[in-house]
């Protein structure tokens, strides 16, 4: 492995997690931000580094009495924030801050302040113009395009699909805060109400209120901080097309490759050294692009290795250990919680601790395959 890039000295999500009727999105931002800070032995004004998604870092800044030197308010959705962490490594290297704070806070559930769905595309854009006209305006309908060929190529049923939500309802049992603990059969997903072909309900994220944040310093400041520092040592990221029609191969996604290729180079590791692997999952069918995208699996091979519990608790790789985007929660932009989880695991505190993890992978995807980045997490210093 090489030499950490960063190091996490605090981690924290919002106070509570589900249904947050009394908070707005800044409300939710605050209060992650004061977890993680409360975390990190320090307060937001000793922060002089500010990254967001879902809001203004400048309005963030002032509702937390912070003068930040530096900010990062990139928005590609829901890997934002695994970008954010990979922009802060080069910001504090560079020498432009000290501490960074990486925030996130939405309100999915509630809306409160925000119009009520479906969330359609600005008709300026080029989804908007070039999609939207034909019925792709919400993610269910969107990611039927690229599932759809990739069971249909790989001579798979969505049978494929529920054996993701079976699996990663074996570890959401095992963590207090997530929201689907109910444990589910193959049979029984795909019985479930359906939502766009092939989807069922299960095989979607639900809709919640929460946040979380990262305290981010350089790797030799870690030891002037009381928890345990977890490190960084591969980043990558990576865009493909806002438009999900173009993507160059329905069945893998460009970007995925290029962010994950990029991650495992920069921290020198291989995929049998990987303990602990996050991928974001807004649907079921992200984790086995997800496992053949970063190389763990052959194309068309994850289902299976789902299905034989390569990835439940137990396994040879656990994926997902909080139960994942489909059962823990998804507040609209999830690639903080992937973060969160890797960092537990590291610290050794997760509600699924995997003995022995040393080193995490957390990858994430923006809109629709439109971008996605990739970290690699380590408690070895």
């Amino acid at each position: 492995m090489t030499k950490a890039l960063l190091a996490v000295v605090g981690a924290a999500e919002t106070t509570q997690m589900g249904t947050i009727p009394n908070l707005s999105q800044i409300g939710l931002q605050a209060d992650a931000a004061l977890n993680a800070c409360r975390d990190a032995g320090i307060t937001p004004q000793q922060v002089d580094g500010l990254a967001l998604a879902g809001g203004n870092p400048v309005d963030l800044a002032q509702y937390l009495g912070m003068a930040p030197a530096w900010v990062d308010g990139t928005p590609v959705g829901g890997c934002s924030f695994l970008m954010h962490v990979r922009h802060a490594a080069a910001a504090i290297r560079a020498g432009y801050c000290q501490t960074v704070l990486v925030v996130h806070g939405e309100s999915g559930r509630s809306r409160i302040g925000k119009p009520p769905p479906p969330f359609t595309p600005d008709p300026t854009s080029l989804a908007g113009q070039f999609e939207a006209p034909f019925g792709g305006i919400v993610p269910p309908t969107m990611f039927t395009v690229p599932v759809l060929r990739y069971l249909h190529t790989h001579g798979l049923t969505p049978a494929a699909l529920a054996e993701v939500v079976v699996a990663q309802r074996r570890w959401a049992a095992l963590n207090p805060r997530a929201k689907f603990k109910e444990q589910l059969t193959v049979d029984q997903v795909l019985a479930d109400r359906p939502i766009a072909w092939p989807f069922t309900l299960p095989m979607c994220c639900p809709q919640t209120d929460g946040g979380g944040a990262l305290v981010l310093v350089s790797p030799e400041r870690a030891r002037d901080f009381p928890g345990r520092p977890v490190f960084v040592i591969g980043t990558g990221e990576a865009t493909e097309t806002g438009m999900i029609s173009q993507m160059v191969d329905f069945t893998t996604s460009r970007a995925f490759r290029a962010s994950g290729r990029a991650a495992f180079d920069q921290a020198g590791i291989s995929h049998s050294d990987v303990d602990h692997l996050m991928i974001y999952d807004a649907f079921a069918h992200l984790p086995l692009y997800g496992l053949e995208d970063l190389g763990f699996c052959a194309p068309g091979e994850a289902a299976g290795y789902i299905a034989a519990g390569h990835t439940s608790p137990g396994g040879r790789l656990p994926v997902n250990t909080n139960g994942g985007g489909i059962a823990y929660m998804h507040s609209g932009m999830y690639g903080m919680y992937v973060m969160q989880e890797c960092v537990r695991q590291m610290r050794g505190i997760a509600p699924a601790q995997v003995p022995g993890a040393r080193v995490s992978v957390a990858h994430g995807v923006g809109g629709m395959f439109g971008a996605a980045a990739t970290l690699v997490f380590t408690n070895e210093g």
